[in-house]
């Protein structure tokens, strides 16, 4: 396959390829504000129509002038539509609400509200926050679902899909948006682990026209090793000017893995979870090392409560050069975790958004 090189134009800005994007998912990245972001180079965010139409509230959201206004990030801004999160809901726990072919009926747990999610809705709802890249609403499955499952998925998301691209373009026309300020369309590709039905997805989404396209379903398997075949078939099946992303891909392992399969943009919410909960990412190798230091055992872990961390005086990592290793110790990180001071986890954060923004540099020039 040949790694994907280049960029991705948006309203807001270029993304640099690979980019990968932290999640937002309620407008915010934990611990951490738009000033913070941009001092360890994210180049955008990932935000979910799916939990903002909830809290604050979509009402909410405009009011405060959308969603870049309101997070004070004026840099891109993908909003997923909440495909994934209806799968986590709704097909685990079936009493929370139901999938059919109008859309999403849903009542999160300790709501007295039900929601209806709908193609239309979900994009309607995209547009009004004022998104950069607009995700249609597709049905999630896990890879080992039976194929009947796996088809009525791929069926569902293409329906999905046809109506998702009519509302759009209904909206782009109604407000009369200019060609520079158009969010662009991604689609999901659906079919689990079985080949044709991936091939099936493909054919008719290229079919509908879209911006680029997004790798759907969980990417792992059982034992959470990257699900390569299918990650790198997918991706074979769709033209390379498509722009990829790797939906929900953020260990720094699978980035790489997947770069190196033709997929762009990535992102997930693990980095800054693992950073909280006190699990550091570090290089082992210098950032001049060959091939950009990316081969072999390329990455380790600085796990913060360990007690070799007490009297530490030494950064987090030598080769980082992100705000919290150029002023602060191990030692004082491990001190602030033990206290559980609220300053912890946005020092914690900072780092590893800046390993993974390095990550994408070193990728860069890698290749």
């Amino acid at each position: 396959m040949t790694r994907p090189s280049g960029s991705l134009r948006l309203p807001r800005g270029d993304l640099r390829y690979p980019v990968y994007l932290p999640d937002a998912t309620f407008g915010v990245v934990r611990a951490v504000d738009a000033q913070d972001l941009l001092s360890v180079q994210v180049e955008g965010l990932v935000m979910n129509a799916f939990h903002l139409m909830q809290r604050p509230g979509s009402s909410t959201v405009e009011a405060l002038g959308g969603i870049h206004k309101m997070s004070g990030w004026d840099r891109p801004i993908f909003t997923d539509s909440g495909g994934f999160q209806a799968y986590s809901l709704i097909r685990q726990n079936p009493r929370f609400g139901r999938m059919d072919e109008k859309g999403i009926t849903f009542q999160p747990e300790g709501s007295k509200r039900k929601f209806l999610l709908t193609p239309e809705k979900s994009v309607q709802l995209q547009m009004s926050y004022g998104t950069d890249v607009v995700i249609c609403l597709d049905d999630c499955t896990h890879v080992d679902a039976s194929e009947e499952e796996q088809c009525l998925s791929v069926e569902r998301t293409i329906a999905w899909a046809k109506r998702c691209k009519s509302e759009y373009l209904r909206l782009l026309e109604q407000k009369k948006v200019p060609e520079s300020e158009r969010p662009l369309l991604f689609a999901v590709i659906q079919g689990g682990g079985l080949l044709d039905l991936r091939r099936r997805s493909v054919d008719a989404l290229l079919e509908i026209g879209f911006d680029g396209f997004g790798f759907g379903g969980w990417p792992l398997d059982a034992e959470s090793n990257l699900l390569t075949d299918i990650l790198g078939y997918t991706r074979e099946l769709v033209p390379p000017e498509y722009p990829m992303h790797a939906l929900g891909v953020g260990h720094p392992y699978n980035v790489l893995a997947c770069y190196e399969l033709g997929y762009q943009i990535f992102d997930s919410a693990m980095p800054t979870r693992d950073a909280r909960h006190g699990r550091l990412y570090t290089f082992a190798n210098p950032p001049d090392a060959p091939r950009a230091g990316l081969t072999g055992k390329w990455l380790k872990y600085v796990y913060i409560e360990d007690e070799k961390n007490i009297k530490a005086d030494r950064p987090i990592s030598p080769y980082c050069d992100c705000p919290v290793c150029s002023r602060y110790s191990l030692g004082y990180l491990h001190h602030l975790f033990k206290l559980n001071d609220s300053l912890y986890p946005r020092l914690a954060t900072l780092h590893n958004l800046r390993l993974m923004t390095q990550l994408t540099e070193r990728i860069r020039r890698r290749a």
